[in-house]
């Protein structure tokens, strides 16, 4: 069944209709789980009244947002996750009641940026000592931005039939955030297909690109050397570059494989690997760097759409609407393919959100095989936040 071009959570079909989603026969299908990691899930979290739609790590410190329009933190989740198994509850704060539901959540120094349903994005005062009350700096776009853009003729756009609005305002969910790498910039895309592009010191708007896809975007990235990625509905991902005297950013490439809505995207810390989920099942690979990028793999497994992504070290994981996060690594026993290290099972409902965490290495004195140690925290529409601890062995 179709996906609804403004929804990331796919509509139930039959699991094994599958004669719409077959992977070309070059391409590998993993489906196994590692029999080495060593995986286990700590704690599970009763989080909001209505599903987790957004996670972000800042710190020792995890937000959750979600539809019930509340941002919570869990100031020491990550630090007590080898003595909390079998914890129901956690130490969190409400931090934050907005006036709509979240959709994303991206922190940086001390701001906590939050997009909504109701096209704004929000600005928060990250208080290390006061927990309970985060104070809102702004609200995107600010009303000096409104104003001028409002005098000017010029900064009035479609946006509908018959209707016009300044170029600085959204008019759909912004269904992602993403910030430059020295954090001097906030990317936002929205279901009313723009891109935007906000100072992250004064909250201007500095740039708004319409019409970025055919369709509702659903997930922004950028990587270090500035190449900005979007993926959308229209099941393309198009790749962005800032050019010119003033910085405008322009089209560089658009990626095509998937063959419905992409709902997640993932960047590998150097930026050369990009991972994009999508509502046909599938974790398609790109590599390249440098905005030029090419399918190097695709990764089936998940029985429903894919909706969130997460990469750390050479490990990603992917969320889905079949309720299970798996776990990748290339190497192994597949040289040059990526492997699926495991399935972790336990939502009630389609995972929605994730983030991982890489503590630390460690190598056994009986032998010569040595591991790191992650932390998995996914979200679902079941309303849970799970804290899963992964160990990865090495590839040597």
């Amino acid at each position: 069944m179709g996906t609804p071009p403004r929804c990331s959570i796919p509509c139930n079909g039959n699991d094994d209709d599958d004669c719409n989603h077959l992977p070309p026969k070059s391409l590998s299908l993993q489906s196994h789980s590692h029999p080495c990691l060593n995986h286990q899930c700590v704690t599970t979290i009763r989080a909001h009244a209505c599903y987790v739609a957004a996670l972000a790590v800042h710190g020792t410190s995890v937000y959750s947002g979600g539809s019930d329009q509340e941002i919570r933190v869990w100031p020491s989740v990550l630090l007590d996750s080898s003595s909390t198994a079998g914890t129901d509850h956690p130490a969190s704060f409400t931090v934050v009641q907005t006036e709509s539901p979240v959709k994303s959540l991206v922190a940086s120094s001390d701001n906590l940026f939050s997009s909504h349903q109701d096209g704004k994005i929000r600005v928060w005062q990250i208080n290390q000592r006061e927990q309970r009350c985060y104070k809102q700096k702004a609200v995107l776009p600010t009303s000096m931005d409104r104003f001028l853009s409002f005098l000017s003729p010029k900064s009035h756009v479609h946006v509908r039939r018959h209707k016009k609005w300044t170029w600085v305002h959204h008019v759909d969910a912004v269904s992602g955030l993403a910030l430059s790498h020295d954090g001097a910039l906030l990317y936002s895309v929205s279901w009313d297909r723009t891109l935007k592009v906000w100072r992250t010191s004064g909250f201007r708007c500095m740039e708004s690109v319409a019409a970025a896809h055919q369709d509702a975007i659903n997930a922004v990235a950028v990587s270090r050397d500035g190449h900005v990625y979007t993926g959308s509905a229209d099941a393309k991902i198009n790749v962005w570059r800032r050019r010119g005297e003033e910085g405008k950013h322009s089209l560089v490439q658009t990626l095509e494989r998937h063959r419905s809505a992409v709902n997640a995207l993932a960047l590998s810390a150097d930026g050369r690997v990009l991972y994009s989920g999508a509502s046909d099942r599938s974790v398609v690979v790109w590599e390249g760097g440098g905005g030029r990028m090419a399918v190097t793999e695709e990764i089936r497994g998940h029985r429903r759409a894919i909706l969130c992504l997460v990469a750390a070290g050479d490990v990603v994981c992917s969320g889905s609407a079949d309720r299970t996060v798996r776990v990748w690594r290339r190497g192994g026993e597949q040289k040059g393919r990526h492997c699926c290290l495991a399935v972790m099972e336990g939502h009630g409902g389609p995972v929605k959100s994730l983030a991982m965490v890489v503590l630390e290495s460690s190598s056994s004195s009986s032998s010569s095989s040595s591991s790191s140690t992650c932390l998995v925290l996914s979200g679902g529409l079941d309303c849970d936040l799970k804290l899963w601890r992964l160990s990865v062995p090495s590839l040597s």
